[in-house]
């Protein structure tokens, strides 16, 4: 069984996981992607022989809708960090904007954040970053295929991307903030798509248990 999930704010998706184990009582249950906790959106889930699917999906190309502050800067470039910097917001208008997303179009690399769940040396990447401890990171090759803004008031963007696999959403929003001459960080980000599935066939987690135990009864 494959199952869209809208993930909540909060949750991790090993959260999800375990929930829909415990709903379902399938013992095989994994997702095709990871979402952040303080993100929400789109989750492909898969149970029993479906999991194997998941390697497919997990490749899929993703799009998401982002907000993001300028002017302040966290350690985790997102709500969960700590203030690691602060930066004057110069003048921007709507057409320097969409001028300054277009330049991020295309195939580039990145350097995964720290915090991050990337392993190196067998460990995760944030548990380093917890110990304030820094090590190089490999590039890797991502493309962002379409970036547009949505929405601009003072200190706020909001931008709809759409990218490959791998793509950390949360550096290219700091990066985007570093390219206009100040720094940022996401405040709110959602997962609209992962391949085929889309945000608006995605069930809560609350309804997916509703149905399961309305259908199973």
């Amino acid at each position: 069984m494959i199952i869209n999930i809208d993930k909540p704010v909060g949750w991790t998706s090993f959260d999800i996981v375990k929930k829909v184990k415990r709903i379902t009582g399938h013992k095989k249950v994994g997702h095709g992607g990871t979402l952040d906790p303080f993100a929400s959106g789109v989750l492909i889930l898969g149970t029993e022989d479906d999991t194997k699917n998941l390697t497919e999906i997990t490749k899929s190309n993703k799009s998401y809708q982002a907000e993001l502050l300028l002017g302040v800067k966290t350690n985790t470039l997102d709500p969960e960090g700590e203030i690691a910097d602060k930066k004057h917001i110069p003048f921007l208008s709507d057409d320097i904007l969409r001028k300054t997303m277009k330049t991020f179009e295309g195939k580039q690399k990145q350097i995964p954040p720290m915090f991050s769940a990337k392993k190196r040396g067998g460990v995760r990447l944030y548990k380093l970053a917890r110990k304030n401890i820094e090590i190089e990171r490999n590039e890797i090759d991502i493309e962002i295929n379409d970036i547009s803004l949505v929405s601009f008031f003072e200190d706020k963007i909001i931008f709809n991307v759409s990218c490959s696999k791998g793509t950390y959403i949360r550096v290219l929003g700091s990066d985007i903030a570093k390219k206009l001459g100040t720094v940022g960080y996401l405040i709110n980000l959602k997962r609209i798509r992962v391949g085929n599935y889309f945000i608006k066939d995605s069930i809560s987690i609350e309804n997916f248990e509703k149905s399961w135990k309305s259908y199973t009864r």
